[in-house]
């Protein structure tokens, strides 16, 4: 579905945390490249929220921390938070759906086995997972009110940026996942070649973070006034494809630079998607919603590769669905019946697939000692998809 869009600049809630330097210095601040809608595409038939990101699902937040250094540091983190209190004391109902797990979705086990997300998700590189579950559990023991927790099921995501980053270097820290953290804040969010997309590559292009969403106000609908949003790391290969248009035939990425080309050229990679939404869902339709995420990866050409990981985490910030800590006692709840959740699913897979063009689109150029990955010809795909 073709139609009209507004331009618009890269958001303030993006936190650079780098040393830029020479002609491998990226331009992050005044990023003016142009989202989906800036191109007449729009996928699928529900509106997108005023920001067309998740955020739109409140009081979702969204923090990053850009980390590039020299001529071979290009990563960074991103963090999604549910709300902007206590996640541990008062947890969101969650989900987690696995496409292909040739990838590391550290707190996943816990998530699937309570239905319940109890702190910042956090997304990084794949060497990072690590010191990223230390600093969410340092931030959760930190929080006031917690100072008798013993267990913190931090949740974070990756994908492999080690074609453009020095990942064996180690270079994100705890103060950078904190960063991420803390700047976290509504509204619109900064796409492209910024946080845990920094360094990632999609489809041989420039890949990135990208963010979507879907209002559901269909006459009829169930759960009319829901919204539902994606953010996507985007990480993988395939053959892309654009509102249904096979842009890989007469489109295709040019030959790579540097030692890293290899690297660059594969259809293997990753995709971290989360997505939000303010219905009242609990785990298991939380988990059918997560799948449909991960399914509208297809609509942009994903191959789905042995090599890649493809994860969708999902949860509800409806007040009905939340847990407090230590609260045993029974209460009646609202939940959603299973008849209701169609039109959400469809919300999913549209703002799955738009987040993932955004992700393109978005993304600046990045160079590195390992290669360069070009940002998609914005202007050469508008003339295709008009074609």
């Amino acid at each position: 579905m073709l139609g009209a869009g507004r331009r618009r600049t890269l958001s303030p809630v993006v936190c650079v945390a780098a040393v830029m330097s020479g002609a491998f210095a990226m331009s992050v601040a005044g990023q003016t490249r142009p989202r989906a809608r800036d191109l007449g595409i729009a996928p699928g038939t529900f509106e997108p929220g005023p920001l067309n990101a998740i955020t739109d699902v409140e009081p979702v937040r969204v923090g990053h921390s850009t980390i590039v250094e020299g001529d071979d540091v290009r990563t960074g983190v991103t963090a999604i938070l549910p709300h902007g209190g206590n996640l541990f004391q008062d947890k969101v109902a969650g989900a987690v759906f696995v496409g292909n797990a040739f990838g590391k979705l550290a707190g996943s086990t816990q998530v699937n086995e309570l239905g319940t997300i109890e702190t910042p998700i956090v997304l990084t590189n794949t060497l990072s997972v690590g010191i990223a579950m230390d600093a969410v559990v340092r931030y959760t023991l930190a929080e006031a009110g917690n100072d008798q927790v013993r267990s913190v099921n931090a949740l974070v995501g990756e994908t492999n940026d080690g074609g453009l980053n020095d990942i064996r270097g180690l270079h994100v820290t705890r103060e950078h996942v904190l960063q991420a953290i803390k700047s976290a804040r509504n509204g619109p969010v900064a796409e492209g070649s910024v946080g845990a997309g920094t360094g990632t590559i999609c489809y041989g292009w420039k890949g990135g973070i990208g963010t979507s969403s879907r209002m559901l106000r269909s006459p009829g609908a169930a759960q009319r006034g829901s919204t539902v949003g994606v953010l996507a790391q985007t990480n993988f290969g395939g053959n892309l494809t654009i509102a249904g248009v096979p842009v890989f035939r007469m489109l295709q990425p040019p030959a790579r630079r540097g030692s890293g080309a290899d690297d660059l050229k594969r259809d293997d990679g990753s995709c971290m998607l989360v997505v939000a939404t303010d219905a009242p869902l609990d785990a298991r339709g939380l988990e059918r919603l997560a799948a449909r995420a991960v399914f509208g990866l297809g609509r942009t050409g994903s191959a789905y590769s042995n090599g890649s990981g493809d994860f969708a985490i999902a949860f509800s910030t409806s007040p009905e669905m939340r847990s407090r800590f230590n609260d045993a006692a029974p209460r009646t709840r609202q939940l959603l019946p299973p008849d209701a959740t169609s039109p959400l699913f469809e919300a999913a897979l549209e703002a799955t697939e738009e987040a993932v063009y955004n992700s393109l689109f978005q993304a600046t150029t990045v160079r590195s000692r390992f290669g360069t990955a070009e940002a998609i010809p914005v202007e050469r795909v508008r003339e295709l998809v008009k074609r």
